[in-house]
């Protein structure tokens, strides 16, 4: 009789973090069935075969290491370093997943203490991290917090042995290729310059008054929706740019601009096509973009 596969191994280590990532991932639509793909060595909430306390001891290898946080050396997890743990375990593993812009790229956390915390390969655009020498093993999820369907992704690519293809910042194309803003239900409004003067509604533009980030950012938070509902930009609140090296930014709900443009172009558009474009739209009033939607008092 032919023995069975053996499942790979994911050990889940977290660093600086307030645990949204892990959270998050309990809200896969699929988690049950993805669970019991693979073997689970440690994780903080699902059951698992090692405590904190027995992982810390032993610094197991494992297939697939998922870090959840930010990276400062002398942070403790059950009174061993992040130091002490963090390289020997890259070293044992066969991939690595930074999981959240905190992990990735330094992210919210940072901010606390920005010369000594990092993300565990990137601290912000600079590749200084602890897992530099091993960046041939990391696939980089950004995000405040991950989509769980990004990480489910990921790791059944891992399980089926299939190649993931990756950017620049070692996040994979197929997940962050294009923009948060290709997918979002505003564009009619962003392309003929309609505003949205405040959050919550599902008419006009939030990048021009309330500070989108949507149109620099790489994602698919509006072809993936959360809960497969929504999304922030279809809720009606801006997006932030959590998934990018640099988040979080300055002035989140604000877009800078110098006579009435956008001291940032959009990815991808030249300055004089916006200014021609801009111009343009700004000289048509469309009816149909002026009205509600939905006309409460029909």
């Amino acid at each position: 009789m032919p023995s069975k596969p053996t499942k790979p191994s994911i050990l889940w280590l977290q660093g600086i973090t307030c645990n949204a990532n892990t959270h998050s991932f309990l809200n896969e639509p699929s988690l049950e069935v993805l669970v019991g793909h693979f073997r689970w060595i440690h994780h903080p909430l699902l059951p698992c075969e090692m405590t904190l306390l027995e992982l810390v001891d032993t610094l197991p290898k494992c297939d697939i290491l998922v870090l959840e946080g930010a990276y400062e050396a002398t942070f403790t997890r059950a009174h061993r370093s992040l130091k002490s743990m963090v390289v020997p375990l890259a070293k044992k593993a066969t991939h690595i997943i930074t999981l959240g812009s905190c992990a990735s790229f330094g992210g919210m956390m940072k901010e606390a203490n920005p010369d000594a915390i990092s993300g565990m390969l990137f601290d912000h655009e600079e590749m200084t991290g602890p897992l530099a020498p091993y960046r041939d093993k990391v696939i980089a999820l950004g995000g405040c917090p991950v989509h769980p369907q990004w990480l489910s992704f990921t790791l059944m690519m891992l399980h089926a042995r299939r190649e993931i293809v990756l950017d620049a910042w070692h996040r994979p194309q197929a997940l962050y290729g294009y923009t948060v803003h290709n997918g979002c239900l505003r564009n009619d409004y962003f392309e003929w310059k309609v505003d949205a003067r405040t959050w919550g509604t599902k008419e006009g533009c939030l990048y021009y008054e309330q500070g989108c980030q949507g149109v620099h950012t790489m994602g698919s938070c509006n072809k993936t929706l959360w809960n497969g509902v929504s999304s922030k930009t279809r809720a009606g609140a801006p997006c932030i740019g959590c998934t990018e090296p640099s988040f979080p930014k300055r002035d989140l709900f604000h877009t800078k601009t110098y006579m009435s443009i956008p001291a940032v172009m959009p990815l991808g558009v030249p300055k004089r096509s916006y200014l021609a474009l801009a111009g343009a739209a700004k000289s048509f009033h469309i009816r149909r973009l002026e009205e509600r939607l939905i006309d409460d008092n029909a």
